[in-house]
């Protein structure tokens, strides 16, 4: 039996993502432990906003609805209520953290991987969750 009671799981809704999600099942599946799942991803007026005024709130739409709806598909793997779904615009690693502090998470899980060099100090999301996490981190490692 798992000694934690609620894991948030964050996904980059990769194809890769599954891995994550066997991972998430395979050590929880038999369990009485509560499943978030979370999607996050940086709003496109922070990603190409700038000195181009472009009205991109149909393209966020989209992306956001289409975000939704992989989501459901892997929450609907896992067994994760609708309500425990969650797609939110916003820097991945904080919102996780605001997320595990707001929702009493002890568990966050991500993917990894395995960056090195340049790669993990400019980009790694998993990096950032742990360094900045109050909560236990699990890194699943991704495998290509």
């Amino acid at each position: 039996m798992s000694s934690y009671k609620h894991i948030l799981v964050g996904l980059d809704l990769s194809p890769e993502s599954q891995q994550v999600i066997d991972r998430v099942k395979f050590l929880f599946s038999n369990t009485q432990t509560k499943i978030s799942i979370c999607h996050i991803f940086e709003p496109l007026a922070f990603t190409y906003g700038g000195d181009i005024p472009v009205d991109l709130s149909d393209v966020q739409t989209q992306l956001t609805d289409q975000a939704n709806l992989r989501l459901s598909i892997l929450g609907a793997d896992l067994g994760v209520d609708p309500a425990d779904q969650h797609v939110i615009l916003g820097h991945p690693a904080q919102e996780m953290h605001s997320m595990a502090n707001a929702e009493n998470i002890e568990l966050i899980v991500v993917g990894s991987h395995g960056r090195h060099g340049l790669s993990l100090i400019f980009g790694s999301t998993s990096n950032s969750v742990l360094h900045g996490a109050q909560c236990d981190v699990l890194a699943v490692r991704i495998k290509s």
